[in-house]
């Protein structure tokens, strides 16, 4: 019984993190000109995390989620392989240049991918 109250409180734990985490996510990006988009896509990842500290989640909702932000992660593939040609891979840490738009693309490609991955952990199996 200690096992499974410890796992549970460590899953709580993990979910609060995350929620924070993704809470400052979206916090980040009302600076940004597109950051209204990001700020709902973060914001919507990290409500499921504090919903799900505290009650068990629908697991068709994530999928829908997880699939949703897979798709629109496709669409940036192209930014992530033009900046994976670029000689100074550096530059992604940088500010953004306007003549470089491969650059948020590809931030935006890897901001995604974080909260594909944050979202699949939803979905394993108990056993």
């Amino acid at each position: 019984m200690k096992t499974q109250n410890t796992s549970f409180s460590m899953k709580k734990a993990i979910n609060i993190l995350l929620f924070i985490i993704f809470s400052l996510f979206a916090a980040l990006q009302l600076n940004d000109k597109d950051g209204w988009i990001w700020f709902i896509v973060y914001g919507i990842v990290a409500i499921i995390h504090l919903y799900a500290a505290f009650k068990t989640l629908n697991q068709m909702l994530i999928w829908v989620l997880v699939l949703g932000l897979s798709i629109y992660c496709i669409f940036h593939i192209p930014y992530l392989i033009e900046w994976m040609q670029v000689e100074d891979k550096s530059e992604i840490f940088g500010e953004m240049v306007y003549e470089k738009p491969y650059l948020e693309g590809t931030r935006e490609f890897l901001g995604l991918l974080i909260a594909i991955i944050a979202l699949s952990f939803k979905l394993k199996r108990k056993k």
